[in-house]
């Protein structure tokens, strides 16, 4: 070995190719035992800091999720408790220390007690928002490493942090005591690798007898070149244009006979195109060329020098693979179609604009015409019935040019059984009719029809059934007439990937229109059709649904509700949502408010009932097993009396109302906002004012002001000028309203009321005092009788002076305080006594034997409605008696 050694490093040895191969290879091998042992080392380093950040991030995290410690934080004194925990699980667990600390970094526990109720050291920003610090210190124990997490409690609150620290040292020891391992392993590589490399140099140098590079270059150069072996054909051209040098491929592939070398190219009898570039001489990568019924593609490149000069052409056969590739093409094609068909179909909730979108994508890129037809449910957004006949809607059609003899879209069409169509319907068989002009049970449909298709260059057909989740839509066929070839089974493939996702997104509008049609319809159905007869107020109202690509029918409604004394109610809402959902609560709200409404409550009352309402409704939803929901509902309730002109008015979560005054001025009455219903636990504050006799209030939902491009404020504000110009009807005020407001299709529902105020003055109304003396009765029931009088109502005399009798009796035997009696001339007779007690009567039926209990009775057969109206100074029985006049 040692004379071998001396041998290759002689100055000979070096000058040759084998000893300069030697010297490389060794090089390398000590390049690359230095890359390897220096890599090992970095790895090393690198896995032991990311186990270090794994160790400390999940000590860190679990002790931050232990239960005792979140109920420790939340104690007076947290370090009693957490610091032993601490450093049992700083000893388990290997690390250095375990920090608890508070939000604002004051330690808790430390390995070393002195520490606790410093600040912590280090940085802790991003855990005081939820996130995760995680550093690498260099410190007394050197390089450390440090992750800091939150400690939060069920409610998501962050009430304390944990540190957890290990010293890179610790995890990093394993790698250190397999270094001398590794340095001794890439010192015996290096050996054997010296070794190879030296029987590898004296192999070569024996077979090259020590040759320089220069002469085994000359030697070799055609040599190399010539490579019977491989499956590429090599020509070799000199300067002249002869060729020098043919392998057995490149005879094969050109057809040249074995007597060809030293011959001019052009004497070859090549391809013109081949013999053109193999004369040129340029140089030039796989350029394909088309030789007999083959397709070569030569790479040509000139030879190096000192060579003889010319140049090299290598050629392969790529037939098979031009093959291959234009199968490839196609399918990438046709996935690209696909692709493409899933972002262009479906882009809206339209039944008829999604099946226009697939005649449209398809046309021309798979057929020359498309029709897609529908079964007449779909459109209406039910379930197709699959036993029923293919009686099926023209949606779609879609072609090259027009004039071909299809029918209309539009068209209700009854395919015969025999057609295509029919059988796709009423089996979900795809089915491909390759040449029409045979007649092969196609035409029976309309055999006249058939022949002109057929003139018209029609040629093939295929009919797709569009099927979603298990039902059978309807049909669509694509149709060819340009393009020469006809339809193949392999495109039954494409068009079956191709309807299934247009019959998806057919169904997903289905689905909405139905719903949507079911949420209009229940809306409507809950919303009033007319508003009830009254004379305190005049009313107009609008009530747009917000567009259904826009978001749907939602909840938003309105109401106007005639209350006892001629006085009356006007209320708006809003339930958060789109769809049957929030239509449906809103139905209950707005019967809540009418069956509250009957019990006379003042404004703030009434919405702390229906607050309790929504609260019900949530606890029964979360009772039923599903996903826990919060009612999201608002609501504006004010009572207007047309008698003292008082507007009563209370919020819950809802926008404040616009109050127009006679002159035109416009503003905000400054209604407290309550809480939104269902949440419950603080009260609603009413505001009272009078208003002068044809002022107006407006309600409004948020539908009307909100936008995602303008503050609330700006809204608002525009909406208050616009409803601002004095002499203008409530109707006509709703109508500037919608028009400065909604330019276009609402993205939310809009419920817009405006109410002017009428006045009752005295020609329509008397009141009188009454004394707690038995004997004023008598004076009560004379004067009313002369009012009746004075009012034409003659006819009601004797029953209201019944009704009077019995209720001031009441009011002076059983009662306390002043005693006032009020007649309101209205759409009825009204007749309301006062007194200073809370105490309701109580209807009760009187037995034979006994003396009294018989005047509210009386009074409650006597008049058409009655009841009670609680006061702050005490309470108020009203009737009504309908009048002659009215119907």
């Amino acid at each position: 070995m040692h004379q071998l050694l001396l041998r290759v490093w002689s100055r000979r040895g070096i000058r040759s190719v084998a000893g300069q191969m030697f010297v490389l290879q060794v090089v390398v091998v000590l390049v690359l035992v230095a890359a390897a042992v220096a890599a090992l080392l970095l790895q090393s380093r690198n896995d032991a800091e990311r186990e270090a950040q794994k160790r400390s991030l999940a000590v860190a995290a679990s002790v931050a999720s232990d239960p005792a410690v979140q109920r420790a934080l939340t104690e007076a004194h947290p370090s009693a408790v957490l610091q032993q925990q601490a450093e049992e699980t700083r000893k388990r667990s290997g690390v250095d220390f375990v920090v608890v600390m508070s939000p604002t970094g004051i330690r808790y526990t430390h390995p070393t007690p002195a520490q606790i109720g410093q600040h912590y050291i280090g940085n802790i920003a991003a855990a005081q928002h939820g996130g995760i610090v995680t550093e690498t210190t260099v410190g007394t124990l050197g390089p450390s490493v440090r992750t800091v997490v939150p400690v939060t409690d069920p409610q998501g609150k962050i009430v304390g942090l944990v540190s957890a620290g290990i010293a890179i040292s610790q995890v990093s020891t394993a790698a250190g005591r397999e270094m001398p391992l590794v340095l001794t392993a890439a010192g015996a590589v290096l050996t054997a690798a010296t070794g190879g490399s030296a029987l590898i140099g004296r192999r070569l140098s024996r077979q090259t007898h020590g040759l320089g590079p220069i002469q085994m270059t000359r030697m070799y150069e055609h040599h190399d070149a010539v490579l019977h072996s491989v499956r590429e054909g090599v020509l070799i051209v000199d300067p002249r244009g002869r060729l020098l040098l043919a392998n057995d491929e490149a005879r094969r592939l050109l057809g040249l006979g074995a007597d060809m070398e030293g011959r001019p190219v052009r004497d070859l009898g090549l391809a013109p195109e081949a013999e053109q570039l193999l004369l040129s001489g340029r140089a030039t990568t796989d350029e394909v060329i088309e030789v007999g019924d083959r397709l070569l593609a030569i790479s040509q490149r000139p030879t190096v020098p000192p060579g003889p000069g010319g140049w090299v052409a290598t050629l392969r056969d790529t037939t098979e693979l031009s093959a291959l590739m234009g199968r490839v093409e196609l399918v990438q094609e046709r996935l690209k179609l696909l692709y493409d068909a899933g972002i262009g179909i479906g882009t809206t909730l339209d039944v008829t604009r999604t099946a226009e979108e697939l005649a449209e994508f398809a046309v021309p890129r798979f057929a020359d015409y498309v029709t897609v037809d529908l079964a007449d449910a779909v459109l209406r957004g039910e379930e197709p019935d699959p036993l029923s006949a293919a009686e099926l809607r023209r949606v779609a059609l879609r072609g090259i040019r027009p004039g071909v003899p299809f029918y209309p879209a539009g068209a209700l069409i009854r395919f015969d059984p025999a057609t295509p169509q029919a059988a796709g319907f009423g089996s979900g068989r795809m089915v491909l009719e390759a040449d029409l002009a045979a007649f092969s049970g196609w035409q029976a449909q309309d055999p006249e029809r058939a022949r002109r298709l057929v003139a018209h260059g029609v040629h093939s057909m295929i009919t797709a059934p569009l099927r979603a989740r298990g039902a059978i839509l309807g049909v669509a066929t694509f149709w060819r007439s340009k393009e020469p070839t006809s339809f193949t089974h392999e495109d039954l493939s494409l068009a079956e990937e191709l309807v299934a996702r247009a019959a998806v997104s057919i169904d997903n509008a289905r689905r909405f229109t139905r719903e949507h049609t079911m949420a209009v319809t229940l809306q409507r159905s809950l919303l009033p059709h007319l508003l009830p007869e009254q004379n305190a107020v005049d009313v107009a109202h609008r009530y747009v649904p917000a567009e259904a690509g826009l978001g749907g029918v939602g909840g938003d409604w309105f109401d106007v509700i005639p209350l006892p004394g001629a006085r009356v109610a006007v209320v708006v809402g809003d339930v958060v949502g789109h769809g049957l959902h929030a239509a449906a609560t809103m139905g209950q709200l707005r019967t809540a408010v009418h069956n509250l409404s009957t019990l006379d409550l003042p404004p703030d009352e009434l919405l702390w009932h229906l607050d309790e309402l929504v609260t019900r409704i949530d606890q029964d939803r979360d009772g039923a097993g599903g996903t826990p929901t919060l009612t999201g509902a608002t609501c504006l309730y004010a009572i207007y009396d047309p008698v003292s002109r008082r507007c009563t008015m209370a919020r819950a979560g809802h926008l404040e109302p616009i109050l127009v005054l006679p002159d035109g001025h416009a503003s905000l009455p400054g209604v407290p906002v309550g809480p939104p219903l269902g949440l419950g636990g603080l009260p609603y504050e009413k505001t009272e004012v009078i208003l002068p006799e044809g002022s107006s209030i407006v309600l409004y939902t948020d539908g009307l002001v909100e936008d995602r491009h303008h503050d609330i404020d700006e809204r608002i504000e525009r909406l208050r000028r616009a409803v601002e110009p004095a002499g203008r009807t409530p109707d006509q005020m709703c109508q500037a309203a919608m028009d400065t407001l909604l330019p276009g299709p609402p993205r939310d529902d809009v419920a817009l009321v405006v109410a002017r105020t009428r006045l009752l003055d005295d020609k329509h109304t008397a009141s009188w005092d009454v004394p707690s003396d038995p004997a004023a009765v008598a004076g009560v029931r004379a004067a009313a009788a002369e009012l009746l009088r004075d009012w034409g109502l003659e006819e009601e005399a004797f029953t209201l002076e019944l009704i009077l009798s019995e209720l001031v009796t009441n009011a002076i035997r059983h009662a306390t305080g002043p005693i006032g009696v009020r007649l309101i001339h209205d759409r009825s007779l009204i007749c309301e006594v006062s007194d200073g007690s809370s105490v309701s009567p109580h209807l009760r039926r009187a037995t034979t034997m006994e003396e009294g209990g018989r005047g509210l009775f009386l009074v409650a057969q006597f008049a058409d409605r009655w009841g009670t109206r609680y006061t702050s100074d005490g309470k108020v029985i009203w009737t009504e008696q309908r009048l002659a006049s009215q119907p």
